[in-house]
């Protein structure tokens, strides 16, 4: 049984509805409950059942949002972010109220607890909030256009998936163009489920693109343990071996050969965790192709083409849309 509170909410999750109905009466001894059944809507999200599985969005709250800011009538664009759109803290004027810009910024975040698909479109707006200008505004703006697409789109989780953890790691190299950052993409599937997913800006300058892809592999070694973790703590066993894909063969090889320590002496040693969990056989990697690299819609702007191409192997649900 797994128990989430989260102030005065409670949901409980269990394979078994005697141990839920039980621990509904112990809670009832000491506090004042209100039991709402089988979870439809917590905390925004509105979860749906079937046979298939299990589909969670934030329909009601993308529509809000969209109602809030005046773009509930607007016109849909394809994309999150515009393609090769350069953003930085001094381009344009500054916005008259910077309230504004950081409250619709704010509850962007929030959408993405199930909206991977503007994540790093997000993440990157994220970043100048303390002094935004016009072009930070319109790139926010042209979020809002995008979700009118389709509000209802969420992550699916079917009833009927492997017990094994995949992830896919990727970073577009220096793509920060005042630090020289990359930018990390991280997603995470349980069988046929994306159950994480992450994009970040690294925190140091990586000399290559090998180091820059190597980082984003620790990252999501790191998660993987987590989630590993978590699973044990569930009483969940995993049937296969982790398996981390990388689209760059110099960042995989210097995973699996540690004499390579002429292109690697200036690392960290703290993301040589992928090397130590692929000698303990904790993971093993292997090579994606760039354009099959889900992660890649993490770490970059890309075409309509390409970023409805990764969209659909994430396996998100659109549940209000005709069929």
């Amino acid at each position: 049984m797994a128990l989430l509170v989260y102030v005065d909410d409670i949901m409980l999750v269990s394979n078994k509805d005697s141990a839920v109905i039980e621990i509904k009466q112990i809670l009832a001894k000491e506090f004042k409950l209100k039991d709402l059944g089988q979870m439809r809507y917590f905390l925004g999200l509105e979860i749906a059942r079937s046979k298939e599985g299990i589909s969670i969005s934030q329909r009601k709250y993308a529509l809000e949002l969209l109602e809030e800011f005046g773009y509930l009538g607007c016109k849909p664009v394809p994309t999150p972010m515009e393609l090769n759109l350069k953003l930085s803290q001094e381009d344009g004027a500054l916005i008259p109220d910077a309230s504004y810009y950081r409250k619709l910024i704010g509850k962007l975040v929030y959408l993405t607890v199930t909206r991977p698909d503007i994540c790093f479109a997000v993440n990157k707006l994220s970043q100048y909030m303390s002094a935004p200008r016009e072009p930070h505004l319109n790139a926010a703006r042209r979020i809002l256009r995008y979700l009118k697409n389709d509000p209802g789109q969420g992550v699916f989780y079917p009833a009927s998936s492997t017990l094994t953890l995949r992830a896919f790691a990727d970073a577009d190299w220096s793509n920060c163009p005042e630090s020289s950052k990359s930018i990390s993409g991280v997603c995470v599937f349980l069988g046929d489920s994306l159950i994480s997913w992450k994009s970040k800006k690294q925190d140091a300058v990586s000399r290559s693109s090998a180091e820059a892809e190597y980082r984003s592999m620790a990252n999501a070694t790191c998660e993987l343990q987590w989630l590993n973790s978590m699973l044990e703590d569930l009483q969940v066993p995993l049937v296969d071996t982790i398996v981390v894909y990388c689209d760059n063969e110099s960042a995989l090889n210097i995973a699996k050969n540690s004499v390579l320590h002429e292109r690697t002496k200036h690392f960290t040693r703290d993301i040589h965790v992928v090397r130590e969990k692929v000698a303990a056989g904790f993971i093993t990697t292997l090579h994606v192709e760039t354009e099959h690299n889900i992660a890649d819609l993490l770490t970059k702007p890309l075409t309509a083409l390409k970023f409805n191409y990764l969209l659909s192997k994430m396996g998100l649900h659109h549940l209000y849309s005709p069929s």
